[in-house]
């Protein structure tokens, strides 16, 4: 198994836990002091492009050592003359041509286009208690910047405060503080997301949602995940609670109604209960039962009035893959998140997300083949996110680029759920009062965030004063410091993935193209289907040469 360094003594940070590929620790915790990347990022944003101690060091790249296949195994090509994808009001000129004139919005759909300030959005953010307790610090944070939020299956389901009746929910107070937290600060750009799956489907949330908020949401459909290849979890520590969420259906282990069971939570034996959702497609034996299922889910939707569909499927093999690929693109879906092994979870089982399913970056690769197929045939093939383990900015660079020119978004999950837990811990340490309200963790500011950022919201984050800009004074009394970090890290990564396309003389996200990354290994070469680093160009080169 690969390893992957704890600290980066350049730009000063540290992962308390293992580091996964992305950069953030495989256990990432809601009241962690830092000081990964991301950490850092949500508070200094695009300061934490560059080194630390300008003007009494020098620093050089130890991403030298290229082995496997992985993600970081690509790398990106820069280019020494042209410039592709400007802006029709800006020329070819040396000072138009700077890094902070790429523009980095992108856009999805068919029938209607959903626009995004920024290429990326959040992961599904469902019924862990996690993303209940952050929410605010999310939603605003994401409506605010302009991308898109994904709220994830079984909040209706999980809701205590919902009522069902006539077979299906009424009311669902927690969705609706959802949505309701997102809409407030919506401007046109990004969008609200909600994930059904087989529960939510039998508990009508579809006709919920478009009975109170028509075409302002964008549904979801739900193949799986790149953490688990069952349903999703949930942990429950309270024994009626456990039994009110068998009663809606749920499956619940162990058996809260069992006497044994009880007898044994009483006894402090048992702790907590774990509830699964089920699988999809159980009563489905062939790809083509598959899609008439599919098309029917789809074609239901559209007559109870939905104008944007999506579907998010896991990493499944490739018959899975080439079918939601296929199917998504054949029903006229608005979408597809493709998300591979790697990706994160609330409470998938540790060894499920070890052991199965396909590494992101053969996932992807596997989605542009057959997304290209379908392209060579005539098809307007689907627009696609890809998601997985994914949270820097060259990771948002390649992974557009491993799919262009199919890729209009990278989903991002835990990594963007990381500014809201440290904006709220900041928050209740500086105003007490509000601790408890905000599932603040920490009682004072840690040392190094007074030493290296301040004691004030100003000081604090670089990008208070431009959501000032934004919003205006009066609001920022109401707008969670964990939305203040989102909008930072954001731009961090916009900053970022804006001087790589600068570099690759690439100035528009749909300039972007395959030929913009190169494979650092044979293994990545082949499985990916980019050229080797010294074989691209090399024919070029050699007609320069007089050969």
């Amino acid at each position: 198994m690969i390893q992957y360094p704890k600290s980066n003594d350049a730009l000063n940070t540290v992962n308390r836990g293992n580091p996964a590929e992305s950069g953030l620790c495989t256990l990432c915790r809601a009241d962690c002091q830092g000081k990964c990347e991301t950490w850092m990022s949500s508070i200094k944003g695009r300061k934490m492009l560059y080194p630390r101690d300008f003007g009494t060091i020098t620093a050089g790249s130890s991403n030298t050592n290229h082995i496997g296949v992985s993600y970081n195994n690509l790398r990106i090509q820069g280019y020494n003359y042209g410039a592709n994808g400007l802006d029709a009001a800006l020329t070819n000129d040396a000072d138009d041509c700077i890094f902070p004139n790429v523009s980095v919005e992108t856009s999805f759909g068919k029938a209607v286009k959903t626009k995004s300030r920024v290429p990326i959005m959040t992961g599904a953010l469902g019924s862990t208690f996690i993303a209940a307790k952050y929410w605010e610090s999310f939603a605003v944070g994401a409506a605010i910047v302009g991308f898109p939020i994904v709220i994830g299956e079984n909040v209706v389901g999980v809701d205590k405060q919902s009522i069902m009746g006539n077979g299906r929910i009424q009311t669902s107070p927690e969705l609706e503080r959802r949505i309701d937290a997102y809409l407030k600060y919506y401007d046109g750009y990004g969008a609200i997301i909600v994930q059904m799956n087989v529960e939510d489907t039998r508990n009508g949330v579809a006709e919920y949602l478009i009975e109170k908020y028509g075409d302002k949401v964008v549904i979801e459909l739900k193949w799986g995940q790149g953490a688990k290849d069952i349903g999703g979890e949930i942990q429950v520590s309270n024994l009626d609670y456990a039994v009110f969420l068998k009663e809606r259906g749920y499956i619940v282990d162990p058996d809260p109604t069992k006497p044994e069971v009880k007898e044994a939570f009483q006894k402090g034996a048992i702790k907590s209960f774990a509830r699964h959702s089920r699988l999809g497609y159980t009563n489905r034996n062939s790809y083509q039962e598959v899609r008439a299922d599919f098309m029917d889910s789809v074609g239901y939707l559209r007559k109870l009035g939905y104008k944007r569909i999506t579907l998010k499927t896991g990493s499944y093999g490739m018959e899975a893959l080439a079918m939601a690929i296929k199917f998504a693109t054949e029903a006229k879906l608005d979408l597809l998140t493709v998300d591979g092994s790697g990706g994160g979870t609330g409470m998938s089982p540790w060894n499920m997300m070890e052991s199965w399913g396909v590494p992101s970056i053969n996932l992807h690769s596997k989605a542009y083949e057959y997304a290209k197929i379908l392209a060579d045939k005539g098809e307007d093939v689907v627009d696609l996110a890809f998601a997985g383990g994914l949270a820097r900015e060259d990771h948002i660079f390649k992974a557009l680029t491993l799919g262009a020119p199919f890729t209009k978004l990278v989903c991002m999950g835990r990594a963007l759920m990381i500014p809201g837990f440290l904006g709220a811990n900041i928050e209740g340490a500086l105003y007490p009062e509000k601790k408890d309200a905000l599932n603040g963790n920490w009682d004072t500011l840690p040392k190094h965030i007074k030493d290296e950022a301040g004691t004030t919201p100003e000081e604090i984050f670089a990008g208070y004063f431009e959501v000032k800009e934004k919003l205006g004074a009066d609001a920022m009394k109401s707008v969670p410091l964990g939305a203040i970090a989102v909008w930072t890290l954001a731009d961090k990564l916009t900053a970022g993935l804006q001087q790589f396309m600068a570099g690759a003389r690439k100035f528009n996200v749909s300039a972007l193209s395959r030929d913009d990354l190169f494979a650092a290994n044979r293994d990545t070469e082949r499985e990916t289907g980019i050229r080797y680093i010294s074989e691209v160009g090399d024919d070029t080169a050699k007609i320069i040469l007089g050969l």
